[in-house]
Parts: structure tokens; C-alpha cells; sequence
């Protein structure tokens, strides 16, 4: 599953290249000529401008994310291991999605200038690293549900949790090969884009999934939209409202203590009362950190999974497409690789750890 627009199983190469033979219809001898800028310089700046700051926040916040976990012994919790293989798949979707989506769907319409190797490995690794994320996400849920729901079940070890991150990955490349086996780039005998004047030009080519026919590209975008967004998110949605069910009806310990204890053996109910709701309310303050996680991922790629079964399955007109491609494609993209950049800001705004850590690992870089 390529992310970006050209290359996507909901991409809609025919529709991209429509695109550019619309805004410019220049035809000689069967070839047309194609201009190399997409969009005007103001537009692309915009657009350039926010997807650079998006990276360097993913970069940057999931980076300390992993050094604060690896750094630090008390952090190698089964939840943080989770939170840890997540940040580690949101840098690989920071370096291996958003530069070349910005090259190749934002500023030119070169189709694709990166070769044949990066074509395989760029689309491979976009997928896996968005699969290995939702993947994740259902097992920091499934922990949590556990914990809470059935207090006095065993619980999951560091060793099991490994397991599980491993199981996680292979999962992820298994669901991903179809479209590596498929991606490749073929030059447009057709289409010729002019660099400078029309006495230069060079060919065009594009990295995309050549399945044998159209069912089988919308048979495989239809698995992927129910295995990795559909089906899991599902599960994540029933698994913490259980969770807010079951938190819901959790007494308060000191609101049991007795009312005719002795003064001192009511202070001291009263204080390991006080303590055993302060662990509560630790203990909810992570369930809301991890939902508003799962929450913005639901959010942030419910638009481009929306635009890649338009593609596929909704006969759109010209003036649609030429609109989607050129406009609402970005955007989709810039928003689901923006969830990418938020999750460590969320570690730091609700768990105390995770901000003493930013501010440690700041403080280091300072010094």
C-alpha cells in the first residue's frame, strides 16, 4: 500500500495523469507535452512549508519518544514497549512518506523521479510502517482491557510483549507484499513533460500497483481498508468503551472506609485511601491518553481511506477528479502523517513520565 497520491491502490493514476493533460492540452504527433510545476509557486510553498514542519515534528517529538523508553530502565513497561514500536513506525512514515509524497504529488508532476528500487522499497515501508501502527494500537488496547476489565488475569510480560511487537510487524509485511509484488515504474509513451521551454523535454514515468485487472486492484484496496483501518479500529472502539464502562463503576476506596474506626486508624484508611485513588486516577489518565491516541488515528486517516474508495468504486466526473488529485489528496495526506507527529505531544500532555522525560532529553541536548 503506496501512501502516495499516484502510486496508491486508491490513487487513481489515470485520474492524476487527466489532471495534467487538463490544465495542459498541448498535443503533437499522439504526444502530449505536460508542464513540470503542478501548482503556482505560492500554493506549492504552502504546501512545502507544511508538510517540513510535520516532519520535523515527527522526527523530532517520536525520536525522544524512543531514547526517553530505551534510556530509561523504570520506562520498560509493557504500555511504553507498545508506545515504543509505535514511535519507531511513525519515524518510519516520517521519513519514508512525507518526502516523497511532497516531491512527487505536491510540487511537480514528474510522476515518479526516484527510480525503480525506491519505488518498491518506499511503497513497501509506507505500508508496513501504517499497518504496523494500527496494529499496535489494537494491542496497547487489548493490554489495557485486560488490566481493567479482568484485573486478575495474567497479565502480559516483557518477554510476551516483545513477542507480540514481532508478531506485529510480520503481520504488517504479510498484509504489504501483494503490493510490492505489483509496484513498479513504467514510462508513458504518450505524455512527454516540458522542462523550460518546448525544445526540452523528458519522459514521464510513474510508480504504481500493475495488477491484472481493476477488480483485483479494488479487492486489494477493499482488504487493506477492512484489515488495517475497518476491522481493527472497530475492535479499538469496543475494547475502551468496556474499559469506560468498567472505570465507571469503580467506588472510590476511601468513600469504604468506616465511619467508627479510631482517629488513627481512620487517618491511616483515609491516607491509603487517598493513595489507592491517586493510582486510580493515574490509571485513568493513561486510558484517556491512549484513546485520544486512538481517537486521532480514526480521524487522521478517515479522509484519504475515504479518497481511496472514492477512487476506486465511485464514478466521479472530470472536474471531481481534477479537483481531488490536485487539492484534496494533499490535505488527505498531510492530515494522516500529521497523526504521526502528535502522538508524542499527547505522551507529554498526559503522562507525567513521558514529560519528565521530554524535559530530560531537552535539557541533554541542551547541555
Amino acid at each position: 500500500m503506496n501512501l502516495t497520491a499516484n502510486t496508491t491502490s486508491g490513487g487513481s493514476d489515470a485520474s492524476t495523469l487527466l489532471v495534467a493533460l487538463q490544465e495542459n492540452p498541448w498535443t503533437h504527433q499522439n504526444i502530449t507535452y505536460v508542464d513540470f510545476y503542478l501548482h503556482q509557486p505560492p500554493v506549492a510553498a504552502v504546501f512545502t512549508v507544511s508538510y517540513l514542519l510535520i516532519f520535523l515534528v515527527c522526527m523530532v517529538g517520536n525520536g525522544v519518544v524512543c531514547f526517553i523508553v530505551m534510556r530509561s530502565k523504570n520506562m520498560r513497561t509493557v504500555t511504553n514497549l507498545f508506545i515504543l514500536n509505535l514511535a519507531i513506525s511513525d519515524l518510519l512514515v516520517g521519513i519514508f512518506c512525507m518526502p516523497t509524497t511532497l516531491v512527487d504529488n505536491i510540487i511537480t508532476v514528474t510522476g515518479w523521479p526516484f527510480g525503480s528500487v525506491v519505488c518498491k522499497v518506499s511503497g513497501m515501508v509506507q505500508g508496513i510502517s501504517v499497518s504496523a501502527s494500527v496494529f499496535t494500537l489494537v494491542a496497547i488496547a487489548v493490554d489495557r482491557f485486560r488490566c481493567i476489565v479482568y484485573p486478575f488475569k495474567q497479565k502480559l510480560t516483557i518477554a510476551s510483549s516483545k513477542l507480540i511487537i514481532v508478531v506485529i510487524w510480520v503481520l504488517a509485511v504479510s498484509i504489504t507484499c501483494p503490493s510490492g509484488v505489483m509496484l513498479q515504474v513504467t514510462k508513458e509513451q504518450t505524455v512527454r513533460i516540458v522542462v523550460g521551454d518546448r525544445n526540452h523535454t523528458r519522459p514521464f514515468y510513474w510508480c504504481r500497483e500493475n495488477w491484472p485487472s481493476q477488480e483485483m486492484r479494488k479487492v486489494y484496496t477493499t482488504v487493506l481498508f477492512a484489515n488495517i483501518y475497518l476491522a481493527p479500529l472497530s475492535l479499538i472502539v469496543v475494547m475502551y468503551a468496556r474499559i469506560g464502562f468498567a472505570l465507571s463503576k469503580t467506588t472510590p476506596p476511601f468513600a469504604r472506609d468506616s465511619g467508627n474506626a479510631s482517629q488513627d486508624g481512620a487517618g491511616r484508611n483515609k491516607s491509603s485511601g487517598e493513595g489507592r485513588h491517586t493510582v486510580s486516577k493515574r490509571k485513568t489518565r493513561v486510558i484517556m491518553m491512549l484513546v485520544v491516541v486512538a481517537l486521532l488515528f480514526v480521524l487522521s486517516w478517515l479522509p484519504l481511506w475515504t479518497l481511496m474508495m472514492l477512487s476506486d468504486y465511485a464514478s466521479l466526473t472530470e472536474h471531481q477528479h481534477r479537483v481531488i488529485n490536485i487539492y484534496v489528496f494533499p490535505f488527505a495526506h498531510w492530515l494522516a502523517f500529521f497523526n504521526s507527529s502528535i502522538n508524542p505531544i499527547i505522551y507529554g500532555f498526559f503522562n507525567e513520565n513521558f514529560r519528565r522525560g521530554f524535559q530530560a532529553a531537552f535539557k541533554f541536548q541542551l547541555c
